[in-house]
């Protein structure tokens, strides 16, 4: 089964609690912040990674995490079940897919805006209110710059890419100038 179907699954119904528990949000920073401090912690995701350290081991670990991060139950439970399902190491898979649950029920999609400098904050809001007439549903706005692209932006929301960079533009008229 591959890393996305499991995400997916665990995701789903981690939603499907922490949504009828009204905390998916808080639910999903604490997620977020579990990811961050094992990815920051080689030793600690190695341990849980291991199949050859002893479960008992795991447990006391994550126990003693648990109780100096004080997450709630419901957070606290879901790690439980990854660790005894061996695949709290694949928590930052698990945590992304569960913010896109989140945004998918909640009538949210995801745009990555790509721009060759970074933006003021009005040309953000602009762009939020133009992408959300686009698609119909509210947008979660998230910027890169990569300075290939000359000028101008790069929206992607799933598979819909809006090309407006100067890069973009030099390609098209690159390939009509060669009759393609």
């Amino acid at each position: 089964m591959s890393l996305q179907t499991i995400a997916r699954r665990y995701a789903a119904a981690l939603a499907d609690v922490s949504i009828e528990r009204g905390e998916e949000r808080e639910v999903q920073a604490e997620l977020d912040h579990w990811a961050s401090m094992i990815e920051a912690n080689p030793q600690l995701k190695e341990v849980m990674a291991n199949p050859t350290v002893a479960y008992d081991q795991k447990q006391k670990v994550l126990e003693d995490l648990i109780s100096h991060t004080r997450v709630r139950e419901t957070t606290a439970s879901f790690l439980r079940v990854l660790l005894r399902n061996q695949r709290l190491s694949q928590l930052r898979e698990v945590a992304a897919r569960f913010g896109l649950t989140l945004d998918e029920r909640s009538g949210i999609v995801a745009a990555n805006v790509t721009t060759a400098r970074p933006i003021p904050e009005e040309l953000r809001n602009s762009l939020q209110q133009a992408l959300t007439e686009v698609t119909g549903r509210r947008v979660r706005l998230s910027f890169t710059t990569d300075e290939t692209i000359i000028g101008g932006m790069v929206a992607r929301i799933g598979s819909t890419i809006y090309d407006g960079s100067v890069q973009g533009h030099l390609e098209r008229l690159s390939e009509d100038l060669a009759g393609r």
